[in-house]
């Protein structure tokens, strides 16, 4: 047998007919950027995450730019954040003119870890209790946000920032990327935090043709301001009221996304099934760990990621079954040379660096048969 890592074009031909009407429907309309299909996937997203408002945009990294943007996050700011994740969560950051603080992840969860937060906070800040200013003291930057990132489909101890962000009038800005669906204490991710930031890169849970994403929340004035920033600081023709940016989606996207919606906790549900079954029928032996639901979550596993300490043997060996896999992330941004200005050395996060140096991420998407998830799961118990 032969299981490939990801496969797009399964889900394509499971949906074809709605997806291909919707298509259609939207080139027939010319309704290419933004208009009616925009709008009726964010009224319809909005109301699966359980928010009064949400934005479409043209990416991921361009909803936590613009997420940020709204709340005046800026040069000689700061947002606490984790350094395993995609770039984007980071870079978004830096784009906006503030610099990214960094602290380690849990290490069940590969969530952010309130206790790391805290720990910063107690010994490299200030707090302003008057003017409800926490400031690093290293960097003399005020420190504006924490961004919780729910990395490979799970949310983290969300309670806990929260606490964190009230105490210090912080926002707080869910990287909802890979998320799509999951819960925490029956809230949706993108619903828990301030504002929530989505992807809909084509391998997400909710993916698109293309690129897109989403910004959620409930607050009007952010939801306005974000309705300007994506559209060159306007909100009527012609009349700027600030420099924004172009980062409207597109309508077939839109189109696309508003169809699979339909679908995603479905996709979802057989996503957490084939978890149980890796679940069930690998051991867990010396060097090679599953990954861990935490209590109150629901776990939509964008990715299935154990952790082994032979990395390279483990998927040599896969590869010798023909078991795709593949490695998020495999070095902690901040020890990426696009980080090196922040003067962080090996050991500064060692979760973050010994998962980065473990993760391995096993075939998982909905379209994946009973037997193929048996023999995968049967091929990595054989394992050593």
């Amino acid at each position: 047998m032969n299981v490939p890592f990801f496969d797009l074009k399964r889900q394509y031909l499971s949906i074809k007919p709605e997806i291909d009407q919707a298509i259609e429907n939207t080139i027939d309309r010319c309704a290419f950027v933004a208009g009616e299909k925009v709008k009726q996937f964010e009224d319809d997203f909005a109301g699966y995450c359980g928010v009064k408002h949400a934005v479409g945009v043209c990416n991921g990294t361009s909803a936590i730019y613009v997420a940020l943007s709204a709340i005046g996050v800026g040069r000689g700011d700061a947002v606490i954040t984790v350094p395993l994740t995609f770039i984007a969560t980071a870079e978004a950051i830096t784009l906006s003119g503030a610099r990214p603080i960094f602290v380690d992840i849990d290490e069940e969860s590969f969530t952010i870890s309130p206790a790391a937060v805290a720990a910063y906070v107690k010994s490299n800040c200030r707090w302003d209790q008057d003017h409800k200013v926490l400031t690093d003291k290293n960097t003399g930057c005020r420190i504006k946000a924490i961004m919780p990132v729910h990395l490979y489909g799970q949310i983290g101890d969300m309670d806990e920032i929260i606490d964190i962000a009230d105490e210090y009038s912080l926002y707080v800005i869910e990287d909802s990327a890979q998320a799509h669906g999951a819960t925490y204490k029956n809230k949706k991710s993108g619903s828990i935090g301030h504002i929530g930031a989505f992807s809909f890169y084509p391998s997400k849970n909710l993916g698109a043709y293309g690129q897109g994403g989403m910004v959620t929340a409930n607050d009007d004035k952010v939801i306005d301001k974000i309705r300007m920033h994506i559209d060159h600081g306007s909100n009527i023709r012609y009349e700027h009221q600030f420099e924004g940016w172009n980062f409207k989606m597109d309508g077939l996207q839109a189109a696309i996304l508003d169809i699979k919606l339909k679908h995603l906790d479905e996709w979802n549900d057989k996503r957490r099934a084939h978890a149980r079954v890796y679940d069930k029928n690998i051991r867990e032996k010396d060097g090679l760990i599953l990954p861990k639901e935490k209590a109150g979550r629901n776990h939509i596993y964008h990715l299935y990621v154990v952790r082994v300490k032979d990395r390279s043997g483990f998927m040599g060996f896969l590869k010798q079954k023909n078991v795709g896999t593949a490695i998020h992330y495999p070095i902690a941004l901040h020890l990426q040379a696009a980080y090196k200005y922040l003067d962080h050395k090996e050991g500064d996060f060692p979760v973050s660096e010994e998962c980065a140096r473990q993760v391995v991420s096993l075939p998982m998407f909905p379209e994946l048969t009973a037997e193929e998830v048996r023999y995968v799961s049967e091929a990595v118990d054989r394992w050593q």
